[in-house]
């Protein structure tokens, strides 16, 4: 049975994987045995920050900066991370951003900005790592989706489009390549503890509140709860999955809530 999770050895590149929960899988992923790279954009700084923090933990890293917008950067890196590194055995499309802002006071440059990067990117990426993992006849793709790939919520139409985008081109990958044993499935993360939500977790504040109430698990997600979805679906336990978004939320999808005067 332990074979079934073992990842040992495998490349692993995740996008955007320099913070947040994209730093929190390539934890968990690197400390079940694979071998990370990671990847951001915004500075080479912060990318060997977060490669020397997984070497401070035991874990076989390297960093590779590009922009996964851009299709030559993407196909030299792929090339490069093949080359140096290994082929790479599981892609997790991770990097993402959202923009807060009401349609109507949205300008199309944003909206169109969001969409590049949460839809396009795993489009482009994808594309030139199955390419390797098709010729191989295995692989594992996994797409970071969101309950917004579910729900809309205010002000967040350009990252919700996007997400709901990326829950069916992760199906039409998996129509496509499943035949040459590549599975692509999705994580969909609830709402976690992480730094950039660390000023709005305290007792009091509105949406702390909310997301306490609504989260039928009744807490935010701890990062780490996201490892053993990517362990999964990077394994070959989840062999025979395909096409699949597992959300990982502590609830929230499967309850429309409950009433303000309900325990």
């Amino acid at each position: 049975m332990t074979n079934l999770f073992d990842i040992k050895g495998k490349v692993a590149l995740i996008t955007g994987s320099t913070h947040g929960l994209g730093m929190a899988m390539a934890k968990g992923l690197g400390q079940a045995g694979a071998t990370i790279v990671v990847n951001g954009n915004s500075s080479q700084e912060k990318i060997d920050n977060a490669v020397n923090e997984l070497k401070s933990e035991g874990i076989n890293a390297v960093g590779y900066k590009f922009n996964v917008t851009e299709e030559q950067e993407v196909k030299t890196a792929v090339a490069k991370i093949e080359n140096e590194v290994g082929p790479i055995d599981i892609l997790i499309n991770n990097a993402g951003i959202i923009k807060r802002i009401p349609l109507l006071d949205m300008e199309v440059s944003d909206f169109r900005e969001v969409v590049d990067i949460d839809l396009v990117s795993p489009f482009i990426v994808s594309k030139h790592v199955a390419k390797g993992m098709i010729e191989r006849r295995q692989g594992k793709i996994i797409n970071i989706c969101s309950m917004m790939s579910e729900l809309g919520r205010n002000t967040v139409s350009a990252y919700a489009a996007a997400k709901g985008g990326l829950k069916m081109l992760t199906k039409n990958m998996a129509t496509e390549w499943a035949k040459y044993n590549v599975q692509i499935n999705g994580i969909g993360p609830g709402y976690f503890a992480t730094e950039q939500t660390k000023p709005i977790r305290v007792d009091g504040h509105p949406f702390n509140d909310f997301i306490i109430s609504r989260t039928p698990a009744a807490k935010w997600g701890d990062p780490g709860d996201l490892a053993g979805a990517a362990i999964f679906l990077s394994s070959k336990a989840s062999d025979f999955v395909n096409g699949h978004i597992l959300y990982v939320d502590g609830g929230i999808l499967a309850t429309i809530g409950k009433p303000s005067n309900e325990e």
